[in-house]
């Protein structure tokens, strides 16, 4: 049973991870499976941060080759096998995604791309211009072509992470305990330096592993630990539409997409992303800025994604939008996520700077903090994402003369 409130000072626990969204949850979830005593602390609510503002994507098919599109096949595997544990209620689907192209050069590229992933593992199936409303028969014409991929997925990301820590749970009596409403206002370390627990106005806890899992807000938590780690907010939109027959069938984007996402510009970016729920309403995006944690609403950004969602989907053009919300991205510079140990201050760990990827690289990233703390192999190399190689860049940047990045 989750206990929300526990009375009384903490009871030292193994490993505390700092964060309830679905990255910390699935972090507490391999950690308890391991047989580790797990506290979790968040000053908010269950998924209340970034994982609350996402679209619940678990994405191959915007990955090119490489550590990243690694990390999203084991995840993919992983949300299959939780899948068949957790409720239905996470509503996970394994719809595929189509990605879709609006000219023949776009396709091109499309299919370079896809050769690409194929090579790695990912199944990618090319759709002529005249098999695409077999697909998705509300579709625009005048389309190209597109790519189907069978493998992408979508869950309900609050749901999920909130099963993640129920499982977790229920993997034994006392293995899991969950203190939300608190905010982490200090790390303890020993006389060496090392991690000894965090500190909250409820009073301290202990741990010798202390997990960074906070998402956005990571450099904040790493600056409070005495580290560095460049993560900077990306914010998005999405908009929701009433609820509708199911009208999308899969996830469609625009091929723009994928160059959005391998993008580094603090300038805005848009390009459709259109998909159907369960519940019936369909979610609207993409959009991409660094604007810092400026959360004012756009009405520019959210006309551009209607435009770019009704050109994908002209019967869209007459349903009615609800509402929209905006979310954060943790964004690193080189597009991964920083996973694993810290060694700057032993018992530090990372599992955070996902981008929009977080809740689809979430069972991975959590199995991979499971292994490192508790010594085990991990399942995929994990060294393109160690903390440690911004640590390399800044000693490069200062040999060079320049100042470390912000």
């Amino acid at each position: 049973m989750l206990t929300g409130h526990p009375s009384g000072p903490p009871e030292p626990s193994d490993l505390i991870v700092v964060g309830a969204g679905v990255v910390g949850a699935a972090c507490a979830y391999y950690a308890a499976r391991s047989g580790l005593h797990v506290t979790v602390i968040d000053r908010g609510p269950v998924a209340g941060g970034t994982t609350g503002a996402g679209e619940g994507n678990l994405l191959v098919s915007d990955k090119e080759p490489g550590p990243e599109l690694e990390l999203a096949l084991l995840s993919a595997r992983l949300w299959r096998e939780l899948a068949a544990e957790l409720p239905s209620c996470i509503e996970y689907e394994r719809k595929g995604g189509l990605v879709v192209a609006s000219t023949e050069a776009g396709m091109s590229t499309l299919r370079d791309f896809a050769a690409g992933q194929g090579r790695a593992g990912v199944e990618a199936v090319e759709v002529p211009p005249d098999r695409l409303t077999d697909l998705e028969p509300h579709l625009a014409p005048g389309l190209a072509g597109g790519f189907h991929y069978p493998q992408d997925a979508q869950v309900q990301p609050a749901l999920a992470a909130a099963h993640l820590l129920r499982a977790a749970a229920d993997t034994g009596p006392g293995r899991l305990t969950l203190r939300l409403g608190e905010e982490v206002t200090a790390v303890l370390t020993g006389a060496g330096g090392e991690v000894r627990g965090v500190r909250t106005r409820a009073g301290d806890s202990q741990a010798p592993y202390v997990v960074n899992a906070t998402g956005t807000w990571g450099g904040r938590f790493a600056r409070m630990a005495g580290v560095e780690l460049p993560v900077l907010p990306r914010r998005g939109f999405v908009l929701v539409t009433e609820p509708l027959p199911r009208v999308v069938r899969h996830k469609v984007y625009s091929a723009d997409y994928v160059a959005d996402v391998a993008s580094g510009s603090a300038a805005l970016q848009t390009s459709a992303v259109v998909e159907g729920t369960p519940a019936g309403p369909v979610l609207i995006g993409a959009s991409r800025e660094r604007v810092g944690f400026d959360r004012t609403l756009s009405v520019e950004v959210l006309r551009r994604l209607a435009a770019q969602a009704t050109r994908l989907f002209p019967v869209l053009a007459e349903v009615r939008a609800i509402r929209a919300y905006a979310g954060f991205r943790p964004y690193l510079p080189d597009h991964l996520p920083a996973i694993g140990p810290d060694p700057r201050v032993p018992g530090l760990l990372h599992a955070c700077g996902h981008e929009g990827a977080g809740i689809g690289l979430a069972p991975a990233t959590g199995l991979l903090i499971a292994a490192m703390v508790t010594g085990r192999e991990t399942p995929i190399e994990a060294g393109p994402f160690a903390p440690a190689r911004f640590l390399r860049e800044e000693a490069a940047s200062l040999r060079e003369g320049a100042a470390p990045s912000p």
